[in-house]
């Protein structure tokens, strides 16, 4: 698996994979519709695994209770959104 724009592979070091995280967190079954939301909205590496810390930060504090892959879906592309605009601003203030 190689993701957009990046370089990054399936092989590379663990921490820098996203199957690593979406494993850990518990929503690998659903790494295939963040990808594809992360290919449409056109986001980065460093984005995608920052959004699905806050999902699984979300989950734990609001699990989902009904159709757990829309709720992904609108909690994974709202945190993608928040992790941008985390990192702009961390990166225009401390780069």
């Amino acid at each position: 698996m190689k993701f957009p724009d990046t370089g990054y592979t399936a092989k590379m070091h663990k921490r820098d994979n996203l199957e690593y995280y979406f494993l850990r967190t518990g929503f690998y079954d659903l790494l295939q519709v963040a990808l594809d939301l992360i290919l449409i909205l056109d986001f980065n590496h460093e984005e995608a695994i920052e959004a699905i810390c806050k999902v699984a930060d979300k989950a734990r504090m609001y699990p989902p209770t009904k159709n757990r892959a829309a709720w992904f879906t609108t909690v994974f592309k709202e945190k993608l959104y928040e992790a941008r605009a985390e990192i702009f601003a961390y990166k225009k203030y401390n780069c």
